[in-house]
């Protein structure tokens, strides 16, 4: 394929915008070559600036759970569009927005609007700190909740230390009060429990995480978290920043079976514009300006064009009983399709997958923390990203992200995408 006129808007890109891009996955960092420039989607394929197109399983890292474009959004955003952009005052769409997620997820009583995935998680620490008085939280290996300070530190050097920034510019007293556990390992949750007894606000979870790879918490270590969290006064936060809405209507919540105490939500809510909530128990939220001492706000927060984007997704999600049934359907024909590829090249690599979000990992590890997910081989899958785009299939330029299946994806895009995954590995292999 050409390549040409992205290599050169990269090139352009690199003199105004640090690195390029304002997102750093976006680089291809971690596959090499040059990013390409998107210039528009339509359903399942999105066009680079070369006149390329590709089946994609981006879908703008998760919200385009309909495929790009779908017209009930695009009509819901040129009406919203002719009342204006933004008024800085409330509308009756954020009460809609309000109303309809804490109707389809129960554990929700209250819910804040904010901006982004990160606005939300930075948030809801803050609600529960205040909630509780008390300042450290809990946070596992692995799981990602945004690029707030407290949110980038990395485990230290034993179960029971700090643990340390991972980026300059985060002071180790962001440090201090946020503690590191393992992913789906209980033992190492009660180990600083048990140290920092009466100390602990809250702990956060992504309980499918999506970016070390797909990595679904298992259901006793969930179930396990909820009780710690009941018997110790600690709030449980569940970062659905991903999965809420994505792996069913009630997100992860309803998959396991589990209720959080506060949840937090991004990309599907807002139809595809940057948006973010954090809600949950009502005395919780009740902590918040302007009824409550605990300060949060955000001029663009509830503004109309991402909440009628946002109510349009919604309520085509309320409205579909067999929506999760069909991406179940295409998800599995997809994960059978790859496996059985596995199977005729004599490989086992790990495959995770819950509903419509997949990773396929080039190890023979199985992969249910951050450890084993790092035992990928990346230089392998930077050159499999590569034979697929050659092959016109776009994914995650990363090992580390999900890859997403939306209603739009057709059987013929899935069986050419696994035509695609069988001569690329073949070749590679």
């Amino acid at each position: 394929m050409n390549y040409t006129k992205s290599k050169e808007l990269f090139e352009e890109a690199k003199h105004y915008i640090p690195g390029g891009v304002n997102s750093p996955v976006r680089a291809f960092t971690s596959v090499g070559g040059t990013p390409l420039f998107i210039e528009r989607g339509e359903g399942s394929r999105i066009y680079d600036a070369d006149g390329n197109e590709y089946i994609e399983y981006i879908g703008s890292w998760g919200p385009h759970l309909f495929g790009h474009n779908p017209s009930f959004i695009m009509d819901a955003l040129k009406s919203s569009l002719k009342n204006g952009t933004s008024f800085g005052a409330p509308t009756e769409l954020e009460i809609k927005m309000a109303k309809i997620i804490t109707e389809l997820v129960p554990s929700i009583e209250k819910i804040r609007m904010v901006n982004s995935g990160t606005e939300a998680t930075m948030s809801a620490i803050r609600a529960a700190r205040g909630f509780t008085n008390r300042n450290k939280f809990i946070k596992f290996e692995g799981c990602y909740h945004g690029h707030a300070d407290y949110f980038l530190i990395k485990a230290g050097s034993g179960a029971l230390t700090f643990g340390v920034p991972t980026s300059p510019g985060v002071t180790k007293g962001n440090a201090a009060d946020t503690l590191v556990a393992d992913y789906n390992d209980i033992d190492s949750v009660k180990s600083l429990i048990l140290e920092y007894k009466n100390e602990i606000a809250a702990i956060i979870i992504e309980p499918i995480a999506g970016n070390m790879g797909v990595v679904p918490a298992n259901k006793e270590f969930l179930t396990e978290l909820r009780t710690l969290c009941d018997e110790e006064s600690i709030i449980l936060i569940f970062d659905e920043v991903m999965s809420g809405f994505r792996v069913a209507k009630g997100g992860a919540q309803e998959v396991y079976g589990i209720e959080s105490d506060m949840t937090t939500f991004g990309k599907i809510i807002g139809g595809g514009l940057p948006v973010g909530a954090f809600g949950g128990k009502k005395e919780i939220m009740d902590t918040l300006a302007p009824i409550g001492p605990v300060y949060q706000a955000g001029t663009l927060s509830g503004n109309p064009l991402a909440m009628s984007a946002g109510l349009a997704a919604l309520t085509h999600i309320k409205k579909n009983a067999n929506l999760y049934n069909i991406l179940e359907e295409k998800s599995k024909y997809l994960e059978t399709g790859l496996k059985e590829n596995m199977k005729k090249l004599n490989k086992t690599y790990a495959m995770t997958r819950v509903g419509s979000m997949s990773c396929l990992f080039f190890t023979e590890h199985s992969v249910n923390n951050f450890a084993t997910a790092l035992k990928s081989d990346t230089e392998l899958y930077g050159k499999y990203f590569h034979k697929m785009l050659e092959r016109g299939i776009y994914l995650a330029p990363s090992q580390f992200e999900a890859m997403f299946i939306s209603t739009a994806h057709s059987t013929d895009d899935l069986d050419k995408t696994i035509e695609a995954n069988y001569l690329s590995l073949k070749e590679l292999l």
